[in-house]
């Protein structure tokens, strides 16, 4: 918001500065008779033109992106710019050719009065400040339509200072010295519409920046995550940048992991550019340290199966993978066979060999049930079942926090912790806890869910 106003605002300043040195250029040349100023009053009429072109650029370039311009208006300021530096062409040819003219017929129509070196120094300083200010707002707000504005006030500044100085040497009685010094500054102001018309043409032909997407790029390969950058794309408009990539990151991270990946990513060339809309797409790859566990485990997941307790065994050269899946437990056999034989064939393309593979169906519960609590001299009782049973197995150090309600199918549902040594490695104390759980299944007739969680001791 403090952008367009600036712009707008530098823009509408320019447009009257345009205006006053035209009226004044003009009175002057008709009172003097000096074809010299006239045609700087028509070089400022020209600029008047081109600044009005201008505050109806940066009015409509800050509109929001709409319907049908999906990339906003931006682009209209590098439309304004076009059609300025080619007015900036047509004032070198004609200084040029008037230039040319004059030296051909070896006379000059300028005519020195103090009133009309008055207006062209009035008018160098008007230039330069508008120049100035313009320069300094494009570069704020990489707006084209004002640089090429400015352009023009630095133009005029040169020609200005011709005719100033054409009016000093025809005093002097150096009459050609106007016409050489108009070809040399209309060279000037040449080179410098080409230049801005080479870089308002790559804007309009969505040529990308010059070194952004290299920078991009750089920042995307610091973001934790990201193995490499596949794609990227710059398209310039206006003030802005709009950005496309693809950064390739590990197939074995989370949807969420990802993202978070991507948003980084995004925050990090935010800060850097302004960047309009930045399009981030993942794609997942094989790393080449991946362990069989892990790519399984992927494979899983794109069958909308979660698998676990994979291990791996060579039989001769035959390797076999064993593991636990959890299948919804409303399917029928049949149709749980038929979704993990489809990860079966999966698998077996993904490793490219033989495989025996043996996978074990854990039933997915996901129900609520209603539980209550028991009678206080029944939970007692089964509260010290449960401690007996646990001190059996000696590496259980501490059993607390049991819990126990019925269904209403008259099962139990048992909860309790358990403690273990810090140093306990997982592999044993999972066994425990199984043992513990198959010793409460046996010891609890009506024991329908026994969950049991284990913890280091305090």
């Amino acid at each position: 918001m403090e952008h367009t106003h600036k712009k707008q605002k530098v823009a509408f300043s320019s447009v009257i500065a345009s205006l006053f040195l035209t009226a004044m250029k003009l009175v002057v040349g008709i009172m003097t008779g000096s074809i010299g100023i006239i045609s700087e009053a028509a070089h400022s009429g020209l600029d008047f033109g081109a600044a009005a072109l201008t505050l109806f650029a940066v009015k409509m370039s800050d509109k929001p992106a709409d319907s049908k311009h999906h990339y906003g208006h931006a682009k209209v300021e590098s439309v304004s710019a076009l059609i300025e530096t080619g007015l900036l062409v047509i004032t070198s040819i004609w200084i040029i050719y008037a230039a040319t003219e004059r030296l051909i017929a070896g006379t000059t129509e300028v005519e020195v009065t103090w009133y009309a070196i008055a207006i062209m120094v009035i008018s160098i300083i008007v230039d330069f400040s508008r120049s100035r200010a313009l320069k300094r707002v494009a570069k704020e707000t990489n707006s084209q339509a004002l640089e090429a504005d400015a352009l023009h006030f630095s133009s005029d500044i040169l020609s200005s200072a011709v005719v100033l100085l054409g009016l000093l040497f025809v005093s002097q009685g150096i009459a050609w010295a106007d016409a050489v010094a108009g070809i040399a500054v209309a060279l000037l102001v040449g080179y410098a519409a080409f230049s801005l018309g080479k870089k308002t043409i790559d804007v309009l032909i969505d040529a990308a920046p010059e070194g952004i997407a290299e920078r991009v790029e750089e920042i995307a390969a610091t973001v934790e995550g990201v193995v490499s950058v596949d794609k990227i794309r710059v398209k310039p408009t206006g003030p802005q940048v709009f950005i496309e990539m693809a950064v390739c990151v590990n197939r074995t991270l989370s949807v969420e992991k990802v993202q978070a990946i991507c948003s980084r990513i995004e925050q990090k060339v935010r800060h850097e550019f302004p960047v309009g809309d930045i399009t981030i797409n993942s794609r997942p790859i094989i790393l080449n340290s991946e362990t069989i566990a892990e790519r399984v485990h992927v494979i899983g997941l794109n069958h909308n199966l979660h698998a676990h307790n994979i291990s791996t065994s060579l039989n001769g050269e035959k390797k076999q993978i064993t593991f636990d899946v959890e299948i919804d437990q409303r399917l029928t056999i049949k149709q749980a066979h038929d979704t993990v034989t489809a990860l079966e064939d999966e698998l077996r393309r993904e490793f490219d060999e033989k495989l025996d593979i043996c996978i074990h169906l854990d039933p997915l519960r996901f129900d609520e049930k209603s539980t209550t609590a028991l009678p206080s001299g029944e939970e007692e009782q089964l509260r010290s079942m449960i401690v007996v049973a646990s001190q059996s197995l000696e590496k259980i150090q501490d059993v607390h926090d049991i819990q126990i309600r019925k269904t209403e199918q008259e099962k139990l549902f048992v909860t309790l912790h358990c403690s273990f040594h810090d140093d306990a490695l997982l592999e044993e104390v999972h066994s425990l806890t199984s043992q513990l759980e198959g010793a409460l299944y046996r010891t609890l007739n009506n024991a329908g869910r026994v969950i049991i969680h284990a913890e280091p001791l305090a």
